[in-house]
This record gives structure tokens, C-alpha cells and sequence, in this order.
């Protein structure tokens, strides 16, 4: 049964969740300015790419200083190579009729005069060849080719081949200058008669806008080259790109292209250059776009609850599922709109605009009881409807990120609902408890904000992987921040506190013992206890006795002791509830025995 509301209940309600959508959409704004935000982002430009398909340019072509060319010479001669062996390639590819030369390899440094005069000589037959510098003096001068003079006299140019590198070490986009000095695909363009215009470039550098996953762009051995063995169809006409492409020289490098593959350096330089040939198509969104995107996907939710009340919630994912598809559409064509922000704005609004609602409603529901007591049954059931509304919405948040994380979801209702039992046991009241229960599934909602290169990783992760999985505890945090909401409070608490340890070795922040809040401690103990209890990926589930020793071995070194004490107390019992049947998952902690260390 609905309660009519009166015109002053229905003004209280507007204003309540007109200021929740205000309240959400600041916090996406905030989220799209933070370096939090702009590394989240990063993550979600990935996946675009990543979907859509690839476009192989007709006009490059990489030559490759790859394993069959050591495979070819690993008896004559170990790399570096003699320089008159590079002076043969540019012969041959100048014979062949290629358009132009980009060497993606190092000649600053002097080797045999008569090696260094047949290079030479070569760049001066294929007037026009961009070679690769990494440094430079004070005037922004390189030594490649023994100096500018020499450059000069052979007409060729010298670019800087580093690039800026995003989250995780990606190679995203393209600057201008380094150190001064003209980028290779800078002057390669300029070279080949383009004018490139520095100031459209981005702050940080252009996007790059890659044409596919690595080997989109067509390859060929070196050695085929050096031994006359390639046809001309293959470089005839084409911007050429020599370069190593063996992963034992570890010029390779990840990309927003693939997940668990890497790009070799000539072919990150190629999509450099085509991208500084076509103009730059890739762009970040204007300001104005971004901040309409985030304004209209916060204010959404707010306003359907004007009529539709607890119900506008469910606009949610509907709204954002289409900004994700206009998302997509305008990366197709060349803008990069923010997603991680807008979405933040639409969650935060329905948490928001719900929580108004409860509390307005609430109010309203007070008022009609004095009026009629016959509305009393009717008001309890509204209250408890939006209560479960409120509660549905924090567990399918924790869902989606245990689902992101390959988990069936059963892992954060039971970290919930021993982390009730073991605060029961520690001194809470039953409602400070139920709060808990329900706070405690969002304690790894910042996986949300973790690449997928990391987060899914099927094996063990690297030092700078590692640091990386844990940002999640602040990024959770982040994004439960500045709720009035109790629950989403102490759900923010625990996200950016359940990884600290007692004896202050843990992270985010290094905090130990009673400076860590008791939820955090409590969530702690009950996380590690169900992922050593949990079959995952790299290993069985511990027997129930095992884990209990471990949790036991680590009092007072990870966990508090005095609830570890009241844990194994209540153990027993509450794993023969909850772990009848193991269930799969995957945790936030690195793949080792002792999950705890």
C-alpha cells in the first residue's frame, strides 16, 4: 500500500533527492580530476580498444630484427650487429623502393671506422632516413651518426624514440618532443613533408591510436632483407620501420591493445607515426563533454525518483549500459569520453537518491501515522521495502566485483556474515553487527578499479603487478567516500583498512594495532580464514584445522590477538555453516601457501 504524499512531503522528497544526484554528480567530478580517476580510466580505454577491430594499414611495414634472424645468424656473428650489415638493409630496401626508412636502432656510439663509413655512406644513398636517439646535450643535439654535422650531410633525421608510459607501464600515447628535441614519428612525419602541428598535441602526449593487436602490422626478417630474400611487393611504396622485435632484448613493451601480449618497439612506433600522419584522430573529449556526461548520468537516477521513487534505481544500470554503448560508438569515431567517472556519478546517485528516499519516506510515513493508525502495517512495510532496496543495491555492487574477479558471488556473503558474528562475540550490539554484515561485502569493491591484465592474472604476480593489486584497498575506499550513509561509512572503513596488519606491516597505509578501526581488524581475520578455506586457481582449500592454525600462528603479528582468541572460539561452527560445499574464487592476496604472510 502507497502512502499519498502530501505537497509539502512531496517538496521534502524532491529536495532530498535533487541534493543526493548534486552530492553524487560532485563526486564524479572529483573522481575525474583525481589521478586515481585518470588511472581507472586508463583501464577502460583498454577494453575499448580492445573491442574494437583492427584496421591493418596499407602504407607500413616493420622490418624485423627477430628470433629467425638470430636463429639465421647465430653462428656468424651475436647482435649487436656489424653497422655494414645495416648498411646492406637500407640498400636493399632503397632497391626494393621503399618510401622511407625509420631505424628503431641505437648508432650513437662509434664502433670500426670502416663499419661506421659504410652506414654512413648507405643514409646518404637513402637521403631522407629518421634514426632513433635516446639523449641529448643541453641544445638538444644527439651523437647519432657521430653528431648533427654528419646528419646534415646525409640529409637524414634524428628522433627520440621514449614514450610516456600509463598504468602499469602501458604505452599509450605519443609526445611531441623529448628533451627538446622531435619524437621519431614526429620527424618522421616532417620528414615525409607533413606538417605536424605541436600544439594539438595533449598535455602528456596524443593518444595512440593503434591499429590492432601486435602482428597487425606486417612483418619481415631481417635476415630475408640482408640476403635479398624479400619481394618488393612487400615495402615497394611503404613507410618502412627497422627495429628488434626479439623479446630476449626486451624491447617490448604492453599495450591498451591485449591483455596478456606484448607489442615489440617498431610496431608501437609504427602506430606512433600513423597516428602523428592522420592528424592525430584520437582525442580525449572536451572538458564540457565530460562534465555534461557526469552531470546527466548523476542526475538521472535523482531525477526518476521524483515519481518513481525507490524504484529509480533501477534506472541505473539502464542509464549506464547506454553511456557505455555511446562510449564505445564515439571511440569509433575518435573521442575518448570519460566512463569511470560518469559511472561513479550513477552509482553514488542511486545509493544516494535511495537513501533520501528512505529517510524522507521514513518521515512522511511518521507524520500519516499520527494521522491514521490504520497506516501504521502499510508504513512498516514501505520502511522495510526500501530497506531491501538500500541492502540489494550494496550486495549487487559486491557482486559485480567479485564477478569482474572470476568469484560466483558467495565469498562476500560469507565474509559478511562471519564478520557478524565474530563483532557479536567482540562486544557489538545487534545492529552495529547487521551494519557490519552488510558493510563487509564491499570490502573489495576497488577491484572494480584494478586492470584486468593484473586482476586476472592466471599466475603469480609480479613486484610492480603487486603494487598495482594493492591500489584496490584506497580506490574502494575512494569510491565509498563522503557517503552520510553509516553502512557505506563503515564500508568505507573496511575497504581501505582490512589489508593493515597488527604489527603494522600491512597496506595501504602501514597502520598497526589498535590504530587500525575494530571492523578493519574483524574483516581481516574473516577474509583470510575464507580464502584459505576456498578452492582457488593455484591451490585446494584448506582443511578446517589448517586454517585455523594459520589464523592462530599469525596472532599478534597480523591479526589482533584478542580476536583471534574469540575466532577460534566461534570457527568451528561457523565454517561447518558456511563451507559445506568449497566454492571457487579468487583473492586479492599474492598466490602463495601462507595466504596470511
Amino acid at each position: 500500500m502507497r502512502v499519498r504524499s502530501t505537497p509539502k512531503g512531496w517538496r521534502e522528497h524532491a529536495r532530498a533527492v535533487l541534493l543526493a544526484g548534486l552530492l553524487a554528480a560532485t563526486c564524479g567530478l572529483a573522481v575525474w580530476t583525481t589521478d586515481t580517476g585518470r588511472s581507472m580510466e586508463d583501464t577502460t580505454v583498454s577494453l575499448r580498444f580492445r573491442l574494437r577491430p583492427a584496421h591493418p594499414p596499407k602504407d607500413l611495414a616493420v622490418i624485423a630484427i627477430d628470433d629467425a634472424t638470430f636463429s639465421d645468424y647465430d653462428h656468424d656473428q651475436a647482435w649487436p650487429y656489424p653497422r655494414s650489415w645495416h648498411a646492406q638493409v637500407l640498400d636493399e630496401l632503397r632497391r626494393l623502393g621503399a618510401r622511407k626508412v625509420i631505424y628503431d636502432v641505437q648508432f650513437s656510439e662509434a664502433t670500426k671506422p670502416a663499419e661506421d663509413l659504410a652506414l654512413f655512406d648507405a643514409v646518404g644513398r637513402f637521403p631522407g632516413t629518421v634514426l632513433a636517439a635516446t639523449e641529448t646535450n643541453a641544445r638538444g643535439e644527439t651523437n647519432v651518426l657521430g653528431g648533427e654535422a654528419n646528419l646534415r650531410e646525409v640529409r637524414a633525421h634524428a628522433g627520440m624514440a621514449q614514450f610516456p608510459t600509463s598504468t602499469g607501464g602501458l604505452i599509450s600515447r605519443v609526445q611531441p618532443l623529448v628533451h627538446g628535441r622531435p619524437t621519431l614519428a614526429v620527424a618522421a612525419a616532417e620528414s615525409l613533408g607533413h606538417h605536424v602541428d605541436l600544439s594539438a598535441f595533449e598535455d602528456g602526449g596524443a593518444w595512440i591510436d593503434y591499429r590492432g593487436a601486435p602482428g597487425t602490422i606486417p612483418a619481415y626478417h631481417f635476415s630475408d632483407v640482408r640476403q635479398h630474400r624479400l619481394p618488393a611487393s612487400a615495402v615497394r611504396g611503404k613507410i618502412v620501420i627497422v627495429g628488434m622485435t626479439s623479446p630476449t632484448q626486451q624491447d617490448v613493451h604492453p599495450t591498451p591493445t591485449v591483455t596478456d601480449d606484448l607489442m615489440s618497439g617498431p610496431e608501437v612506433q609504427a602506430n606512433a607515426l600513423w597516428t602523428v600522419l592522420h592528424g592525430l584522430p584520437l582525442r580525449t573529449a572536451p572538458s564540457w563533454a565530460a562534465i555534461l556526461a557526469i552531470l546527466a548520468l548523476a542526475l538521472t537516477p535523482a531525477l526518476a525518483a521524483l515519481r518513481l521513487r525507490t524504484l529509480a534505481v533501477l534506472t541505473a544500470p539502464i542509464i549506464a549500459a547506454a553511456y557505455l554503448g555511446v562510449a564505445y560508438v564515439a571511440f569509433l569515431h575518435g573521442w575518448v569520453l570519460p566512463v569511470v567517472a560518469p559511472l561513479a556519478g550513477v552509482m553514488l546517485s542511486a545509493i544516494g537518491t535511495v537513501t533520501a528516499s528512505t529517510l524522507t519516506e521514513r518521515r512522511l510515513r511518521r507524520v500519516v501515522a499520527t494521522e491514521n493508525r490504520a497506516l501504521e502495517q502499510a508504513v512498516r512495510e514501505r520502511t522495510a521495502e526500501l530497506h531491501e532496496t538500500q541492502l540489494e543495491v550494496v550486495r549487487r555492487l559486491a557482486r559485480a566485483a567479485d564477478w569482474r574477479d572470476e568469484d560466483t558471488g558467495e565469498h562476500v556473503e560469507r565474509i559478511g556474515l562471519m564478520a557478524e558474528r565474530l563483532g557479536r562475540a567482540a562486544g557489538m550490539t545487534v545492529g552495529e553487527a547487521e551494519t557490519l554484515r552488510h558493510a563487509a561485502v564491499l570490502h573489495d569493491i576497488g577491484k572494480i578499479g584494478v586492470p584486468d591484465r593484473v586482476l586476472l592474472k592466471p599466475g603469480k604476480l609480479t613486484p610492480d603487478e603487486w603494487e598495482v593489486m594493492k591500489t584496490h584497498a584506497a580506490i574502494g575506499a575512494s569510491m565509498l567516500a563522503g557517503s552520510r550513509s553509516p553502512l557505506v561509512q563503515m564500508a568505507e572503513v573496511i575497504a581501505r583498512t582490512h589489508h593493515e596488519r597488527w604489527d603494522a606491516t600491512g597496506y595501504p597505509a602501514g597502520l598497526g594495532a589498535e590504530e587500525i578501526p575494530l571492523v578493519g581488524r574483524i574483516v581481516a581475520i574473516c577474509d583470510v580464514f575464507d580464502a584459505l578455506r576456498s578452492r582457488r586457481p593455484y591451490k585446494e582449500a584448506w582443511p578446517t584445522a589448517d586454517a585455523l592454525a594459520e589464523v592462530a600462528a599469525q596472532r599478534g603479528r597480523h591479526f589482533d590477538p584478542e580476536l583471534v582468541d574469540l575466532f577460534l572460539a566461534i570457527a568451528p561452527e561457523l565454517d561447518a555453516e558456511l563451507h559445506g560445499t568449497v566454492s571457487d574464487g579468487r583473492s586479492d592476496e599474492p598466490p602463495s601457501l601462507t595466504l596470511v604472510a
